[in-house]
């Protein structure tokens, strides 16, 4: 176990989740062809994980963050926490597994969608056991995202989520993709304890067995108090009971999507511990997914870049 961050005596956010590296191969040919040597124009090493892309932006707007998770004994790994650790997170909740290999993700963008391809690693190793419920349940809110890439969280996911919520936390889920795409009725048990739902349009319309987000909305809002749908630079559409909103980004002339919906998570989460509206969520969330990926220097200089944005952002409600 690494040493607690003694300057976070009591956490904001507990994030548990996965823990790996991303690499981004920018400007790839659109058609890629097999046994052919395709060059990239650029590349960039990153924290990756929805979960670990959250916690650090979420801590770099100034909250307090705990993170659970686990790596390999691997370069990779120590890379990992080095990039949290840099951005205020308190990793010492993150376990090194001896003789593990620490996941690893390379994303291909292609204008505006993207193939990524995943290796687990120790993703998939993670279990309530390993878990400091005391550490964790001392935060005002849990939020896990991956859910079907946590399958070692899995079986007890009801679990995790049932004692946080009798512990006095809200809760956030970002499901993010089901890389089997079976999304398996598993998960729809947790939803009795979750809060807030996170997940893009695509994902919403898997989950609710819908035909378009809006119906995605109102189904799965029977489930979930509040539902927030991402729709990339379409913004979000909000659902809670038969209250609706919809929310845009302010206008940007080149975006890199990458991360930008965790980092709308996180602008969304801020918010909403602090009591928020749903509308102010939402109206913040949009600005913080446009502002992240337009930084690059580490940490985030998140209220600089937030600042020009927030007059032009739109929200729409009915």
């Amino acid at each position: 176990m690494l040493r607690r961050n003694a300057s976070l005596p009591t956490l904001d956010v507990s994030v548990v989740g996965e823990l790996n590296l991303d690499i981004i191969f920018y400007g790839l040919p659109e058609k890629l062809e097999l046994e052919r040597e395709h060059l990239a124009k650029e590349l960039s090493i990153t924290l990756g994980s929805s979960s670990a892309i959250f916690a650090h932006n979420l801590s770099c707007l100034g909250d307090r963050v705990g993170f659970s998770s686990c790596i390999g004994s691997d370069p990779l790994g120590e890379i990992c926490l080095k990039r949290l650790g840099e951005g205020g997170v308190d990793i010492s909740q993150v376990r090194k597994f001896a003789g593990k290999t620490t996941g690893l993700t390379a994303i291909l963008p292609q204008r505006k969608e993207r193939y990524i391809l995943t290796y687990p690693g120790t993703m998939y190793d993670l279990s309530l056991a390993h878990l400091d419920l005391s550490y964790i349940f001392s935060a005002k809110h849990l939020h896990l995202s991956s859910y079907f890439l946590q399958k070692g969280l899995r079986p007890a996911m009801v679990e995790l989520f049932r004692k946080a919520k009798e512990a006095g936390l809200s809760t956030s889920l970002d499901t993010n993709d089901d890389p089997d795409n079976r999304w398996s009725p598993d998960i729809q048990l947790v939803f009795k304890y979750v809060d807030i739902l996170l997940p893009n349009e695509n994902e919403a319309c898997k989950l609710a067995g819908a035909a378009d987000f809006r119906q995605a909305a109102e189904i799965l809002s029977k489930k979930v108090p509040l539902v927030v749908i991402k729709r990339g630079s379409q913004g979000a559409y909000a659902r809670r009971g038969a209250e609706k909103l919809e929310g845009f980004p302010p206008p940007v002339t080149s975006v890199d999507v990458v991360g930008a919906g965790d980092s709308f998570d996180a602008g969304f989460i801020r918010q909403f511990i602090r009591g928020a509206s749903p509308a102010d969520c939402l109206q913040y969330a949009n600005i913080v997914g446009i502002a992240k990926p337009s930084c690059a220097s580490t940490p985030l200089p998140w209220q600089a870049a937030i600042a020009p944005l927030a007059r032009r952002g739109t929200l729409q409600s009915g």
